[in-house]
């Protein structure tokens, strides 16, 4: 039997029917995964890790896109990691794919995994619906290798959709526990200032979607 940890009970209630029929509705509205594994560009034989894989999409299009790569994922969701091993298997990426439960603010990569640091991390849509998103973004960072980068997408502040759109996703989004961080890229700026790092922000579709990318020197 898993062990719980706090925040999972919630994710599982959330998730437990919707992963099912997840990624067929959240292709319409959680834009610019796809433009950010594109953008990864690990290095040959490298390492990505996703905190928060969900079913497993994102790692089974980053599994495509970079096929000498090695692949990582955590969840907080039990029901979320049954779809994902699913998904990886039935995608023939089980052989060089590692999942494990783990809270994204205080996992050990190296009691999981066997090692402590990647070269790619990214995160999609998962900030927003962590309460200590800041704290995750910091520990992604301790785990990332030289030269490693940290990617992340997910909502943005909306600034440039009608008044009324606004208003209607954002209370759509909080039926599901979903919060844009919109001093996202202010965070992504103090945490690069603090470890040397450099801090990249895009935003997307009228800033439907921002992209944070925290790269470490190499």
């Amino acid at each position: 039997m898993f062990a719980k940890i706090e925040h999972g009970p919630l994710m599982d209630r959330v998730y437990r029917h919707q992963r099912h029929f997840y990624d067929a509705t959240r292709k319409y509205y959680l834009l610019g995964r796809d433009p950010m594994i594109a953008g990864l560009m690990p290095p040959a034989n490298g390492s990505i890790l996703e905190i928060g894989c969900g079913t497993g999409r994102n790692l089974v299009m980053a599994g495509a896109a970079y096929p000498t790569t090695k692949l990582y994922g955590i969840d907080i969701s039990n029901e979320m990691l049954t779809t994902a091993r699913k998904k990886v298997t039935a995608a023939g990426l089980g052989e060089r794919t590692e999942l494990a439960y783990a809270d994204a603010a205080k996992f050990d990569p190296s009691a999981l995994f066997g090692r402590a640091q990647f070269d790619r991390i990214f995160i999609s849509y998962a900030v927003s619906m962590i309460p200590q998103w800041e704290s995750v973004m910091r520990e992604a960072v301790n785990h990332l290798a030289p030269g490693g980068q940290l990617h992340i997408v997910d909502f943005g502040d909306l600034k440039d959709l009608p008044g009324a759109a606004k208003a209607a996703l954002y209370k759509w989004l909080e039926w599901y526990h979903v919060t844009p961080r919109n001093n996202l890229f202010a965070v992504a700026q103090d945490i690069a200032a603090a470890t040397g790092a450099h801090a990249e922000a895009q935003r997307l579709y009228r800033g439907f979607a921002w992209i944070s990318i925290i790269s470490r020197p190499g």
